[in-house]
């Protein structure tokens, strides 16, 4: 079953979209940290030790909410992820770090195409 493009919307539309802090935001700019296809923020490199604790706590809000979109929508907790990934995904800013299914972390150019996984459709 897929997920519909609203559960999507809601899903960017929780805390896990919300502003970053500042440390936080400094990372995602320098390409320690980007989005992975699975709906969850990774390391691209080796952030510091308050960047880790931030993104574990984006990715716990995360999980929490893709368990409770599931739940509404008689889906896996990872179909919701993938969903919001691609999202995410679509709505990179130049220069930012992405990983996609072949675990190889990329920074998104301006003049590429949208960095999708097949999956995204």
């Amino acid at each position: 079953m897929r997920v519909t493009a609203f559960l999507v919307a809601l899903a960017l539309a929780g805390p896990a979209s919300a502003q970053p802090a500042p440390s936080l935001a400094l990372a995602i700019q320098a390409g320690q940290v980007g989005e992975r296809y699975d709906g969850y923020m990774g390391f691209a490199t080796t952030p510091s030790v308050e960047v880790r604790r931030l993104v574990a706590a984006v990715n716990l809000r995360r999980r929490n909410l893709y368990i409770e979109l599931a739940g509404r929508r008689n889906v896996t907790a990872a179909v919701v992820g993938v969903a919001t990934g691609c999202q995410l995904l679509r709505n990179l800013s130049p220069g930012e770090a992405y990983q996609l299914p072949d675990g190889v972390w990329r920074r998104w150019s301006p003049g590429q195409p949208a960095p999708v996984p097949d999956q995204c459709g």
